[in-house]
């Protein structure tokens, strides 16, 4: 007898008759198209722009974010960035100094090397050297006025009791350097927005210059980190801290702070954080995303390059009120 065959002239194979087959419509998916990205008109908004991001991983993320920071504006809680020197590197001050003015930075936390650019940009209107061919021949981080004028402010900060941040700012605002409108410092110093620095020393080049004074590099520093602990402090009741590319210092302030506060009777259970870098590290992970965040807080992640991850999050937070 002759078995029967399919259409493809094969015997068909049986499935094993124990499993028990449900219709794909009445399946639970983690994926529905009510969530995806939807193309945008031509002349659309930013406001359009972050609408049209697929409701999934990051661009989620993203939006409940900026959620968290239109909110900690709206009830006049802290919004705290901490900045690696590259965002002034990639000419990302025009960003920051907009959002000072606008009420989006309440305050604003820099390493050693961000003064350096800084004060460079406001001066002669550039900055960053490369560092390999001069450092062969010893003339890396060896300009004259860098160190003069930045080590020359510490020495009056200490003298005159103002944190390290203060000192420079104090100087940069009272400067006629002829690009001052692109500092961080300056800009800072006028709208009374506070600014903390904080340096490892021997990791800036105004350490070695002949002007450097290490007892008033310690004092202005020390100043800075108990003034930054009182910054951390404002942030419960749904504050938010921004890391900026940093990858080691700020981040371990951060923590260090955050136990500060607490040990000082500060509760913290409500806050958020998140940072901002072109690639995934140890540090901020753990010490600005996970280890800090109290009962209510919320971390995030958001892995791009600053010169277009920043532009986009300050037009996104602005465009709220458009």
């Amino acid at each position: 007898m002759t078995k029967s065959r399919g259409r493809s002239g094969l015997t068909p194979r049986p499935g094993p008759p124990q499993l028990k087959l449900y219709s794909l419509r009445s399946r639970p998916s983690l994926v529905s198209v009510r969530k995806f990205a939807r193309p945008l008109r031509p002349a659309a908004s930013v406001r359009n722009l972050i609408d049209s991001f697929p409701e999934f991983l990051a661009a989620g993320d993203f939006r409940d974010f900026l959620g968290l920071v239109r909110t900690a504006r709206s009830k006049g809680k802290a919004i705290h960035f901490a900045c690696g020197a590259h965002v002034i590197k990639v000419g990302l001050t025009p960003i920051l100094i907009d959002l000072m003015e606008e009420g989006w930075l309440t305050a604003l936390s820099l390493n050693g090397a961000g003064i350096i650019h800084d004060f460079e940009v406001a001066l002669c209107g550039a900055t960053s050297e490369e560092v390999g061919p001069r450092i062969r021949n010893g003339r890396f981080g060896m300009a004259r006025e860098t160190g003069e004028f930045l080590n020359g402010a510490i020495r009056e900060g200490a003298r005159d009791g103002l944190g390290l941040g203060e000192a420079v700012g104090r100087m940069m605002a009272g400067s006629k350097f002829p690009y001052r409108r692109y500092s961080l410092l300056a800009n800072a110093y006028k709208l009374g927005i506070p600014v903390t620095v904080h340096v490892a020393i021997g990791t800036d080049t105004i350490h070695f210059h002949p002007d450097a004074d290490g007892e008033a590099l310690g004092a202005t520093a020390l100043r800075d980190f108990g003034r930054f602990c009182s910054l951390v402090e404002r942030l419960d009741g749904g504050g938010v801290f921004i890391n900026v590319g940093s990858a080691v210092i700020l981040p371990e302030v951060f923590l260090k702070a955050v136990s500060v506060a607490r040990n000082k009777g500060a509760r913290l259970d409500d806050f958020s954080t998140a940072v901002f870098d072109f690639n995934h590290q140890y540090r901020p992970d753990r010490n600005v995303v996970r280890r800090p965040l109290g009962k209510k807080g919320k971390g995030f992640y958001f892995i791009g390059h600053h010169e277009i991850m920043l532009p986009l999050f300050a037009a996104a937070l602005k465009s709220w009120y458009v």
